[in-house]
């Protein structure tokens, strides 16, 4: 009787295995294809101001998944799954949001790790997802977490003074500076102190940290000399804030007339890029 009893308890827990292997979650999960977050978000901001249909490098992948997944969901035609994020896909992306019950900044037409996470269910994973963390203030300014984070780093770097004369989330505060700072990740820093070898390490700094950042002259706008900051990849970006990342990208000085980038030149990176080569 031991053998047989023996026999239907390995029986049984064949069964509980096989059922195991069956209901097991993270076995499905792990066979969905990948969406990197940070790459996706990158294409968002830098897509829609190309003069062409070229796709981020590294980026083409995941927002191709985004795309099948939205023409899934009927708001984008299959005709623009080709992994450039532009202006059609971006615009299908707020869409979804909406659709989910998101207004203002967390409709703003970038992937968000919960609408991202949300687009992706039963068809693909999340990886490298961002947070900008809380909103908090730096010097009586609002900001959130990650671009204060990036500040101080870029503050430690460059040794020079960091004075905030504006920060984000400010809508309306300042009418020339074309609603940048009506979301997260926008800052601006007054030069008028630093020298002139301070300005530039500052800016190259910012840079450095995942900043598209330049120096604005009382020439260039309606305004006294200053630095000028969007954080890439802030998932709270304003529109116009988003052109200027993708303008910086296009070696643009993020201004109306579309001048040059006369900036420092430095390797064009995200702040999570900075982590992780510093780490």
């Amino acid at each position: 009787m031991v053998p047989s009893l023996g026999r239907r308890t390995f029986i049984a827990s064949g069964a509980a295995v096989g059922a195991a292997m069956v209901l097991r979650p993270g076995a499905a999960h792990a066979a969905l294809p990948v969406v990197n977050m940070e790459m996706a978000l990158l294409a968002a901001q830098r897509d829609p101001v190309k003069p062409d249909e070229a796709v981020t490098p590294g980026a083409g992948p995941s927002v191709t998944l985004v795309e099948d997944a939205l023409v899934a969901q009927g708001l984008l035609a299959s005709q623009y799954v080709d992994g450039h994020f532009g202006t059609v896909t971006r615009t299908a992306y707020i869409k979804w949001q909406k659709s989910l019950g998101y207004t203002g900044l967390a409709a703003n037409g970038l992937p968000g790790k919960a609408s991202l996470a949300a687009l992706g269910a039963q068809r693909f994973s999340v990886t490298r997802p961002v947070s900008i963390g809380a909103r908090t203030t730096l010097q009586g300014f609002p900001f959130n977490t990650r671009t204060v984070a990036m500040l101080n780093k870029a503050k430690q770097l460059s040794g020079a003074a960091l004075v905030v004369e504006q920060g984000s989330y400010s809508p309306g505060e300042d009418p020339t500076s074309a609603g940048t700072h009506d979301g997260g990740g926008a800052v601006d820093i007054d030069a008028e102190a630093l020298t002139s070898g301070q300005r530039t390490a500052l800016v190259t700094a910012l840079r450095q940290v995942g900043f598209a950042a330049w120096l604005r002259l009382p020439s260039e706008g309606d305004w006294p000399m200053h630095i000028h900051g969007i954080a890439v990849n802030d998932t709270d970006l304003s529109p116009s804030a988003q052109k200027q990342v993708g303008q910086y990208y296009l070696g643009l000085n993020g201004l109306a007339n579309n001048g040059p980038d006369n900036g420092p030149k430095v390797t064009k990176v995200t702040w999570e890029d900075y982590l992780r080569a510093h780490a």
